[in-house]
């Protein structure tokens, strides 16, 4: 059943009291404002939700687990209720949870990628089209590989960086 609330001056929840002592106190006489507002016709309850999809939860948990959730979602630079519902999102979805800090440097890391795959891009353009012989072919394929070899190690970092935001949301914590 949904609750309606307001806030209001001292003086006027003071006034409020005096005039629902009457008539059964506050509930009733705003149950009776509420009622006599909407009027008698039944009203269809909308066919969507509104803006709101998202369901909401409450949990009780013992001390010692609401420190841990709490250590653990400070750890990671989230709120407590961000961080359960990014570990039963994880569990339900299989999705991955960053902390802010954490997606700034992938996305840094990502820029870095791109950066090294436009320079492979221009390098091996410049290859295609360039007529070289002997030590300068050479010298120029090498830079190319130790880009590709760059380029593979920081895919691999990301991919890390993946499998370990996913171990830490396992159901083996």
């Amino acid at each position: 059943m949904p609750v309606l609330s307001t806030r209001v001056t001292d003086d006027l929840a003071g006034r409020f009291d005096a005039a629902s002592a009457a008539v059964g106190g506050r509930s009733a006489m705003l149950r009776r404002l509420v009622e006599d507002a909407a009027g008698s016709a039944p009203v269809a309850a909308p066919l969507s939700p509104g803006r709101r999809d998202a369901a909401r939860l409450m949990v009780r948990l013992a001390a010692p687990e609401a420190r841990h959730v709490a250590d653990q979602a400070a750890a990671l630079g989230l709120s407590r209720a961000a961080w359960v519902a990014a570990l039963v999102r994880r569990h339900a979805s299989g999705a991955p949870r960053f902390a802010r800090s954490d997606e700034l440097a992938l996305i840094a890391v990502h820029g870095e990628v791109r950066r090294i795959g436009v320079n492979v891009n221009q390098i091996a353009r410049a290859l295609n089209t360039a007529v070289m012989e002997g030590r300068v072919l050479d010298t120029e394929l090498g830079a190319v590989a130790d880009l590709g070899r760059e380029l593979r190690a920081h895919v691999a970092s990301l991919g890390e960086a993946f499998a370990g935001n996913l171990a830490y949301w396992a159901a083996d914590l």
